[in-house]
């Protein structure tokens, strides 16, 4: 099961290559990572798991940062 998460997130982050419009790209690359998040979980990788949290907070927080801007 851990290996079907780590494809899907694999097949989402390569996704994001393909989106123009900054905020889907950022939400895309927020879920890729929390998809990582739950594999780095599941192998018990410290290391994945703290990296992908870092990434997900940095993507949700730079869009809600640019929604409560509009």
């Amino acid at each position: 099961m851990p290996d079907l998460v780590g494809w899907v997130a694999t097949a989402v982050f390569t996704s994001s290559y393909f989106f123009k419009h900054p905020s889907r790209l950022r939400r895309v690359q927020a879920a890729a990572a929390l998809l990582w998040l739950t594999y780095g979980l599941a192998i018990r990788s410290i290391p994945v798991v703290v990296a992908n949290a870092l990434v997900a907070c940095a993507a949700l927080a730079s869009e809600f940062t640019r929604l409560r801007q509009r």
